[in-house]
């Protein structure tokens, strides 16, 4: 299948979606969740097909997608690693947990492997300070994480 078909059948899908609400009020974040899983980031076509079935300035739509920072107008790796950088996390040694994936891959926080298998970043906040440090790899949570624990995490996903 051909690039512009693959994403054409994407750009289907969404409409799809977008159709089945039962109002478009106030349905703008659910459905850029829905787009950016089905397209895996959201950049500006993404975002202007969006403003226009639901009949919204594209500057709103351009708005919400940079406010949130769940949403990205960047692809991302498969596997997307964050490092929480929150004030427990931070003073229990999350700067060098960080420091060491991106020695281990590579990349410095806010970038992607070149394969596209990984992105790291950091939060501000996963909400489970008690276990700091913290990282997420994709929805799964790591806790009292060490440097040392980097290469075994990043073995899980290779």
């Amino acid at each position: 299948m051909s690039c512009n078909m693959e994403k054409n059948e994407m750009f289907k899908e969404l409409e799809k979606y977008i159709d089945s609400l039962p109002t478009k009020e106030g349905a703008l974040i659910s459905v850029l969740h829905t787009a950016q899983g089905i397209f895996g980031y959201l950049p500006e076509e993404v975002q202007a097909f969006v403003a226009d079935k639901l009949e919204l300035p594209l500057s709103k739509v351009y708005g919400v997608v940079t406010f949130y920072s769940f949403f990205t107008t960047e692809p991302r790796g498969e596997y997307v690693i964050n490092v929480c950088m929150g004030t427990a996390c931070f003073v229990r040694g999350a700067g060098d947990v960080l420091a060491e994936f991106e020695q281990e891959l590579g990349i410095k926080a806010g970038e992607t492997t070149e394969d596209m298998k990984f992105t790291l970043g950091s939060l501000r906040c996963v909400g489970a300070c008690g276990l700091a440090p913290v990282l997420t790899v994709n929805d799964k949570v790591y806790g009292h994480c060490t440097p040392q624990q980097v290469k075994d995490i990043l073995a899980e996903y290779k």
